[in-house]
């Protein structure tokens, strides 16, 4: 065992990095998380030993692999499958274009790379049967989707199972006969497949219990491809379920990998509720130590099915990354890859980091209700307390022109820092929050600034509750905007329905007008506690 650095500690990945994908090509680890409907499409982390991970260029990157404008609220991608074999990068993911109600909108593609860091080719596309798609690479070179096939009829189970089928990488297609290879148990809900194979079996690993609370993974196994498979008896192998006194929870959509050191290793989805039930980081990414059975099933190295905060690593040197720094000064002519974008490519018809260097313009565009093209530039809140600062130029005519600091969950729950024009005060400061689509306006008065357009804004987080600040030169103290307030609403966790993502920490330029009225951004500046 690795004495050097003997602890993984979870979360792997903290913040919004849900239904992760793991996988190894040499004495690399890789990651593949959701990115729902956030730009570019689909993070990827690398690792040399499970311990330290840094984020790599994104693979979609533009509209021809993803096209995302006027997607709903936790649509777009959805658990990406990332995989290695013969020297090739395999990345199937689901653009998701409607979810809510009987019917599900899933489009599967597959792009490829023999680069991580890219180039990646365009997409082929699959099928819409369901979502979760997962590529397995049998022994034989023949290569198998896997993924869950939703059945809308009413009286139906929706979860119907999981479907193979055979790829063709000549072909660029599927082909041969789609077959139901699993049904499921008793949990239900039954998705996010994943294949492996192992001492002459295969290995179908699922979730089921849903991807809340009751979330679990469960395994079943086979001596043929199509089945059929034998359910473990110790199902669920992990879960958080009956457990509200373990700091993760809903463990489950579970993924192996195998370390060339012959260990084995499952990355999982978590999430940390605070107040009660409410998780403001979004579904994190998670990693456990498991072994295998004298019976060959998987198994925890613990002994039991629940997610432990610190695991053994594996017997690898350590590698540890270099940190970005916690402050942007726009320095650079492309973003840094912690941000991302809502929905619609950078571009410069409404983002440049060239026309004023040293800079972040953003062109006014749409509201933040808007799933079309809003001028929203944003990165992960992966801490329950830190804070973060912007300093903005901005010169508003009027009331539909605004820019400055946002908390950001989806286009029903944010909370707004901006600055805009008042009729009679001119340029002003004011706090707006949507709380489960109910617009409020959570100061009495909006604060006139009379010294010039270019103000700071701070934002300072705690846990469940948030509170702005400004000041009006580098030199100034700053000065508290309105009350603490809280910050719940920014979660899961909806009265409507449950949701995907996270909340995030964005800057961006509204200008319903139409005419485009730009904001300049100095710096972004987060920093955890």
């Amino acid at each position: 065992m690795n004495t050097i650095n003997p602890l993984i500690t979870n979360p792997i990945l903290p913040g919004f990095h849900p239904d992760p994908s793991i996988c190894r090509a040499g004495e690399d680890y890789y990651i593949a998380t959701s990115t729902f409907e956030w730009f570019p499409g689909v993070r990827i982390h690398h690792s040399k030993d499970l311990v330290h991970w840094r984020a790599m260029p994104y693979p979609l990157t533009r509209k021809a692999q993803l096209n995302m404008e006027g997607n709903i609220n936790s649509g777009g991608v959805w658990a990406p499958c990332l995989s290695y074999d013969n020297g090739m990068f395999y990345l199937i993911y689901t653009d998701v274009k409607s979810r809510v109600g009987a019917f599900k909108d899933t489009h599967n593609y597959l792009v490829t790379a023999s680069d991580i860091e890219g180039p990646w080719s365009d997409p082929i596309y699959l099928n819409s049967s369901g979502f979760d798609p997962s590529l397995f690479h049998d022994e034989d070179g023949r290569k198998w989707l896997v993924n869950m096939i939703w059945d809308h009829r009413k009286g139906k189970n929706h979860f119907a199972g999981i479907v193979l089928q055979e790829y063709s990488v000549q072909e660029q297609r599927l082909i041969g006969p789609a077959v139901n290879i699993f049904k499921g148990t008793e949990l239900g809900l039954t998705e996010a497949p994943h294949l492996y194979k192992h001492n002459g079996y295969y290995y179908l690993v699922t979730a089921e219990g849903g991807t809340g609370y009751e979330h679990a993974v469960t395994v079943a196994r086979s001596l043929t491809l199509q089945g059929p498979y034998e359910v473990d008896p110790a199902n669920p192998i992990l879960t958080s379920n009956g457990r509200t006194d373990l700091p993760l929870q809903k463990a489950g959509h579970g993924s192996l990998v195998e370390t060339h050191t012959g260990e084995w290793y499952m990355a999982h989805l978590v999430g940390r509720p605070v107040q009660d039930k409410h998780c403001i980081l979004g579904r994190e990414t998670a990693l456990q130590r498991c072994i295998w059975s004298e019976e060959g099933w998987l198994r925890l190295a613990t002994g039991d099915r629940y997610p432990e905060l610190q695991v053994a690593a594996p017997n690898v040197t350590p590698h540890p990354f270099e940190p970005l720094p916690d402050k942007d000064h726009f320095d650079q002519t492309v973003l840094r890859n912690d941000w991302n974008t809502l929905r619609i490519p950078p571009d410069p018809s409404w983002l440049s980091l060239t026309e004023r260097p040293g800079y972040l313009r953003l062109y006014g565009m749409e509201s933040m209700s808007s799933t079309h093209r809003q001028s929203m530039v944003a990165r992960r809140l992966q801490t329950f307390e830190g804070e973060a600062e912007t300093c903005l130029e901005f010169a508003p005519d009027h009331a539909q022109q605004m820019a400055g600091l946002i908390l950001y969950y989806d286009t029903k729950d944010y909370l707004y820092l901006r600055v805009t024009h008042h009729e009679e005060k001119g340029l002003c400061l004011g706090i707006i929050q949507s709380r489960y689509g109910v617009y409020d306006e959570l100061m009495e008065e909006d604060i006139p600034l009379t010294q010039g357009n270019r103000i700071r804004l701070k934002t300072v987080i705690d846990h469940d509750r948030a509170c702005f600040y400004y000041s009006l030169d580098e030199h100034s103290s700053w000065v508290q905007a309105g009350k603490w307030t809280d910050i719940t609403h920014l979660c899961d966790e909806s009265p409507e329905y449950i949701r995907f993502t996270g909340t995030y920490i964005g800057l961006c330029v509204q200008d319903l007008g139409g005419t485009r009225k730009h904001a300049d951004f100095d710096y972004f500046r987060y920093i955890t506690s």
